[in-house]
């Protein structure tokens, strides 16, 4: 039986080399102990950010010095401590990080309310002055929040809610992750395992409809006895949502999420609207499944098993990396280049090690390499996509890093899944031109369908759930399990059609979303991809012009608001038309799907 190896076992050529941040941990120490004494110079400032431009300019740099060094410390403890969860130095060395960041905080905390205090005159006087220049959109940003901040009084009653605003959500984790339990059920081997959200998500891939409709029904079952306990917390969830808007005077909660990034509400609505044009195209994807699954009703647990089996196929490591680097030359050679010197220079931690964090992930930063870590298996395809994926968010790190001054170079979550979707977008095209015969064409399309499902019809049905129950709270109807799931229930009928076995179980689905628990989230994942597809389609298109403007948007940091960045590479996501070129290409990549099977 093999076994995962311990860290220490592990060839260092196969994990990260941190060095870019610090050189070694007493490096990281003496630089934290530099840090932590720093602390004290935010008193100075204390009612004084209004006396002159050059005393705001002063406290600035000092805050952003200060917080550069901080961000290196951050991330340098926090990648030590996914190296190995059980590794006891580095969980202390993140503990410290955390405590002496929150006391930073707390220091801090003074400035922004001290800004926002300062006359809108005198305030127009100091943006005029030079020394204020590197901090002018900044402080203009900030200053968009005067009409929803209160009092300093009212702050601190405010600020001193925080925890208990987050008791909702901490019970449903509480519930959903620690104290559910979901029984043993059967796999497809006759092996006896228990269920959980893990192995949940595992058996609906199974070849077996046995195996999967037993899974589900067992796992929405106890769901269901505890619906009413769920359906309160995910109420609270929304009254909450709902009351910080009402108190900090936005016009709902929906709006109250979407002003940060200075998205209107029309790119939401228009997000839901243009989908809902193309659900008949979705609707036919579910018959050519059924069909081709020779089913007489699909029912949801036959949604995510692809319906070819996988071919054998394996990529080791560099094999994984040259497909990767094959499908991104259209990014040109400055792309290329950069990324594969940076997978051949240690930016990956590749392989699983016993204790290691599980998934995936991309940590950038404004003063180190952009690392990546994976558990990376040869004999996963998605685990090619992902490498591409996460490479997609260390090249955005990298070019907005390059190209910015630390306050702009760190992107929105709005932007952020547009660069990672997009390689997997090319990486996808080029796999399915390059595939050996219409059976292995054929799975890549079903893979790229249900990835376009998942991402953008799944995620814009959350979206309207969203929007209408924290709608039905504004309005004042109550939020019971009942309200809950015949809401949740219309929306099932709407996305997946009428030929669609709809079972009872599904309607406590809304009961288990995590997302939920962050309103207004999720529509993101949509826009995200409906506008990788389309700068895609665009840089494919062959024009220096089109390059130049993509690879400017990842150099864009936050430099503008997240719509005029996407603006400016060419896509413009309050119009339909990126969300319809996706819908349009999903529809394309249907029909190609039936003739081919």
């Amino acid at each position: 039986m093999s076994t995962i190896p311990i860290r220490s076992q592990v060839k260092t050529a196969d994990t990260w080399d941190l060095s870019s941040l610090w050189a070694n941990d007493d490096a990281w120490q003496q630089a934290f102990v530099d840090w932590e004494q720093r602390i004290a110079g935010y008193a100075p400032f204390q009612n004084t950010l209004g006396h002159s431009a050059a005393r705001l300019a002063e406290c600035l740099k000092f805050d952003e010095t200060f917080d550069r060094l901080g961000e290196r410390l951050g991330v340098y403890a926090h990648l030590k401590t996914t190296e190995d969860t059980t590794a006891d130095a580095y969980q202390r060395m993140f503990g410290r990080y955390m405590n002496v960041a929150s006391r930073a905080s707390e220091a801090a905390s003074y400035i922004r309310p001290e800004i926002l205090a300062i006359p809108s005159a005198r305030m127009k006087r100091f943006l005029a002055s030079p020394a204020l220049a590197p901090y002018r959109l900044m402080l203009t940003r900030l200053l968009r929040y005067k009409p929803h901040t209160l009092g300093r009084r009212e702050e601190r009653l405010l600020a001193m809610q925080t925890e208990m605003a987050q008791a909702v959500g901490h019970a449903f984790h509480q519930l959903n992750d620690a104290d559910l339990r979901f029984g043993a059920i059967r796999n497809d081997r006759g092996e006896k395992i228990e269920l959980s959200h893990a192995t949940f998500s595992a058996l609906m891939h199974s070849p077996r409809r046995s195996v999967r409709k037993a899974a589900f029904h067992q796992y929405y079952r106890h769901y269901a006895e505890h619906r009413h306990t769920l359906a309160a917390t995910l109420a609270g969830s929304v009254q909450r949502d709902v009351y910080y808007a009402r108190v900090r005077n936005y016009p709902s909660a929906l709006e109250a999420a979407l002003f940060p990034d200075r998205v209107s509400v029309s790119v939401y609505d228009n997000l839901i609207e243009t989908v809902h044009r193309h659900l008949p195209a979705v609707h036919h994807y579910y018959d050519v499944r059924r069909r081709k699954m020779r089913l007489r009703d699909l029912h949801h647990y036959d949604t995510y098993v692809p319906i070819l089996a996988e071919r054998q196929t394996r990529h080791s490591w560099n094999q994984a990396v040259a497909a990767v680097l094959k499908a991104l030359r259209p990014l040109g050679d400055d792309y290329c280049g950069v990324l594969e010197a940076g997978l051949s220079n240690r930016w990956c931690d590749r392989y699983e090690n016993r204790g290691k964090q599980s998934g995936a992930f991309s940590a950038g930063s404004y003063d180190g390499a952009p690392y990546i870590l994976m558990n990376y298996q040869s004999d996963v395809l998605d685990h090619v996509f992902t490498l591409a994926h996460e490479a997609g968010h260390s090249m955005h790190s990298y070019y907005s890093a390059k190209s910015q001054p630390y306050l702009y170079y760190n992107y929105t979550i709005f932007v952020a899944e547009v660069a990672s979707t997009f390689n997997e977008q090319l990486l996808a095209r080029h796999l399915m031109e390059n595939a050996r015969d219409d059976r292995q064409r054929a799975y890549l399309i079903n893979r790229q369908i249900d990835a376009m499902r998942g991402t953008i019809v799944r995620q814009t049905m959350f979206a309207e759930f969203e929007k209408q129950i924290h709608a039905s709270v504004e309005s004042g109807e109550p939020l019971t399990v009942e309200r809950l799931t015949e809401i949740y229930r219309e929306l099932l009928k709407l996305y997946f059609g009428p030929d669609f076995a709809l079972d009872d179980a599904l309607n406590l689905e809304c009961l288990r979303i995590p997302h939920f628990y962050r309103a207004f989230y999720v529509y993101k994942y949509a826009t995200g991809m409906s506008a990788a597809i389309a700068l895609a389609d665009r840089v494919l298109g062959g024009t220096p012009q089109s390059l130049h403007d993509y690879l400017q948007f990842l150099g864009g940091g936050c430099s503008k608001d997240p719509l005029d960045l996407l603006r400016d590479a060419g896509v413009d996501m309050e119009r339909p038309e990126p969300i319809d070129a996706a819908m349009s290409q999903f529809a394309t990549l249907v029909d190609q799907l039936d003739r081919l099977l």
